[in-house]
């Protein structure tokens, strides 16, 4: 319930190649930077603007004059990026986002129609479209044991062998205000986070997390 294609609609980003031959979505995060660069010289200068090296923005983003954007970055059209967004490099933003203001991002995908729009930290994660992180919510990426992140779910146990991973956040997610995200949390399509929620291990679709001992099924 965690693969790629069970969280995953891939018509909604511009990276879909990035994924193929994957089955886990975590499984792309060592490539995104190179496969950044690889895309954006495919680009269309007639729909992408090329400002700096390794960074290409469509004409139609909207990017606040305090933002700071560095590469290898791609983002795509009809994206709005506020006042004091941090864009660290390693990003892919589908079209239709919002990156809000004195929100940070660092080697992400973010689907189309994703919203990050107020206070939060992205990194080493993967948004699926239309998922949405309330105001201050954060993916934590790194553990404080700085052990290899396993993914858990049950007495199921899937090594990882990264260092860096944030959460991976199926289409249609909603996370609640002043959420953590665990290293290596997974969150099924279509589930609700609770606002002020630790979250760890494996959420499945359709679900309402309340707490790490009270998720119920969507009715």
């Amino acid at each position: 319930m965690y693969t790629i294609k069970d969280m995953y609609d891939l018509n909604e980003t511009i990276a879909a190649e990035l994924f193929e031959g994957k089955t886990y979505a975590w499984e792309v995060l060592a490539d995104i930077g190179d496969f950044i660069i690889k895309l954006g010289t495919t680009l269309s200068l007639d729909e992408f603007e090329h400002p700096a090296e390794d960074v290409w923005i469509h004409k139609s983003v909207t990017v606040a004059e305090t933002a700071t954007l560095k590469g290898p970055l791609i983002i795509d059209a009809d994206t709005e990026v506020r006042p004091g967004a941090f864009v660290r490099g390693k990003v892919i933003v589908g079209k239709n986002c919002v990156v809000g203001n004195s929100t940070e991002l660092k080697n992400v995908v973010l689907f189309n129609t994703v919203q990050v729009p107020h206070y939060n930290y992205v990194g080493d994660s993967i948004l699926g479209t239309h998922s949405h992180m309330g105001a201050g919510s954060i993916t934590s990426n790194v553990k404080s044991d700085k052990t290899l992140v396993v993914v858990k779910n049950g007495k199921e146990q899937i090594e990882t062998g990264l260092k860096k991973f944030g959460a991976m956040i199926g289409d249609y997610v909603e996370v609640g205000c002043n959420s953590v995200l665990n290293p290596g949390t997974v969150i099924g399509r279509n589930s609700n986070i609770y606002p002020l929620s630790s979250v760890r291990g494996v959420v499945p679709e359709k679900s309402i997390y309340k707490s790490k001992n009270e998720i119920i099924e969507k009715k």
